[in-house]
């Protein structure tokens, strides 16, 4: 992933959140990431203030939010499916119009192997249940 000048912001806040280390252990994962483009258009909380240490638990939070447990290709989603995200949570899989959307998020590049899985790139950020 960090060959992906789109993914810089992403694998920033990866390492930052110290998650890299647990994306190491026995996998494998998914991970939809979010492209520079679309990190940057984030409101609340900026991301360069997530990246702040004061800010560690929200930064994992938020990368959690896009790290799925077990390999996901593109062959593999259906609609209205719910997937379980690292820290627990869920996102839905919508399947229209030829398109993959990933609680709204549109991918845009897919099934990109990685070393412990498969990772997805997204147009937008999205919140999780």
């Amino acid at each position: 992933m960090n060959a992906d000048r789109n993914l810089s912001l992403f694998s920033r806040g990866l390492k930052s959140a110290e998650l890299e280390t647990k994306l190491n252990e026995i996998g494998p994962y998914t991970i939809l990431g979010p492209v520079n483009l679309a990190i940057n258009r984030l409101s609340s909380l900026t991301y360069e203030q997530l990246l702040e240490t004061s800010n560690h638990d929200s930064l994992v939070e938020f990368i959690s939010n896009y790290v799925l447990v077990g390999k996901k290709m593109m062959d593999d989603f259906r609609n209205d499916q719910k997937l379980q995200t690292l820290n627990g949570g869920h996102v839905t899989v919508t399947l229209k119009n030829g398109e993959t959307r990933i609680n709204g998020a549109k991918i845009l590049s897919r099934d990109r192997q990685g070393s412990n899985g498969v990772i997805h790139l997204l147009d937008k950020t999205y919140d999780a249940s």
